[in-house]
């Protein structure tokens, strides 16, 4: 199956496509290092950087060598910092939102047969709903049949609170459109606008059904210590896989590399020394807290200064593993995960390379769809491609 990738980062989404039989042959990305990153894990891809602009419709049928509709799946997730909540009336027609207008311009240009759409839980309240109507009119007046949901990364195996908006388009299918059943009985509380609606929730009934949700100590358990600011990483694991996840992990990797991690400053060592696992801020005692976390209530930040718990699930991996935003600290260490931790509660294979600075292969990781999550709905799009066939 022939696939395009816009907006691609390091690979999260492709990487997890390609494991559901896609094979993409253009990725566009702004940003050099994620594309470098992108290039190195996907060699045959041809991968533009820059504005998604410049990937001209006119040009991109005889780039790919394809015709009109047979590219399988366009698939991308549009940043959409130009959309505001407050203003109901701004939509795809605000300059700013050209990054979607694009998205669509290039889906209006090859016909895929399937579209696929990935954002922030927050797009379906953005403009009180009308930018996800706008999207819907778009793909449907191109001949898509058009749905979306919100997605948990932890019922697919995935050891993170993360939430996706998920919208998929088929063309003229005439079946419902379907979006993976959950196969782990991982637990959220989503706090945000629609999640009830939807969120695909899993009743106590089908617990027994459903594998045990994959936790931390599952994704991190086989790796070797390495000290607070350590710059180079171990080549080698400190044991032998332990379970499903992990054998995920290491599938024909023989070397580990990028486990070193970010510097933690003297003052978080101190606190760290008063969090035990599963605790946050609110253990740290009173004279040790940064200012700002002096006047917070007990109830607020719950995950702010978080020592990750080995049975739970990790918070949500952002571009910045820093303590302040997060439960980062690792369960038995006294520093933040590692580049490569970061990556495997994202479920990136050890195989999976990424250049730039620390920093930067942090910014990569947090931005980057799960590609187990992308694999599970690749999976459901294949499904329907076979219907449509």
């Amino acid at each position: 199956m022939k696939s395009v990738d816009l907006f691609a980062g390091a690979g999260g989404l492709s990487c997890g496509l390609k494991q559901s039989g896609f094979n993409s042959l253009l990725a566009n990305e702004l940003v050099p290092q994620y594309a470098e990153t992108y290039q190195i894990n996907h060699p045959d891809s041809h991968v533009i950087i820059g504005d998604v602009r410049q990937v001209c419709e006119t040009n991109l049928r005889k780039l790919l060598g394809v015709k009109e509709g047979e590219v399988d799946l366009v698939a991308g997730g549009p940043p959409c910092q130009g959309f505001s909540i407050n203003a109901p009336i701004r939509t795809l027609d605000d300059e700013r939102n050209h990054l979607f207008k694009d998205f669509l311009r290039v889906v209006s240009s090859l016909k895929p047969k399937a579209v696929l759409i990935e954002n922030v839980p927050g797009i379906v309240s953005l403009g009180k709903g009308t930018v996800v109507q706008q999207i819907y009119a778009e793909l449907e007046a191109l001949g898509y049949k058009v749905k979306h949901k919100i997605l948990f990364a932890g019922h697919y195996g995935i050891p993170q609170m993360r939430f996706r908006t998920v919208i998929i388009g088929i063309k003229n299918y005439h079946g419902e459109i379907a979006f993976p059943e959950p196969e782990f009985a991982a637990k959220a509380v989503a706090n945000f606008t629609g999640a009830k609606e939807l969120c695909i929730s899993t009743p106590p009934i089908f617990y027994p059904n459903l594998k045990p949700q994959v936790n931390v100590w599952e994704a991190l358990s086989d790796l070797p210590e390495i000290a607070n600011n350590q710059t180079t990483s171990p080549e080698n694991y400190a044991d032998t896989p332990k379970n499903d996840y992990q054998n995920y992990l290491r599938s024909d990797c023989e070397k580990l590399t990028a486990h070193y991690c970010a510097k933690i400053a003297a003052i978080n060592l101190e606190r760290l020394k008063h969090i035990p696992q599963g605790g946050s801020w609110r253990d740290i005692p009173y004279d040790l807290l940064p200012n700002g976390l002096k006047r917070a209530r007990r109830s607020d930040h719950t995950k702010r200064y978080g020592r990750l718990h080995p049975d739970s699930l990790c918070s949500t991996v952002l571009t910045k593993c820093d303590p302040h935003w997060g439960s980062f600290f690792h369960p038995t260490q006294d520093r933040v995960i590692s580049v490569r931790e970061a990556a495997r509660i994202q479920s990136f294979q050890d195989r999976y390379v990424f250049s730039g600075s620390i920093t930067q292969q942090y910014e990569q990781i947090g931005n980057a769809v799960p590609p187990l999550l992308g694999k599970a709905i690749g999976d459901e799009i294949m499904k329907m491609l076979g219907e449509t066939a």
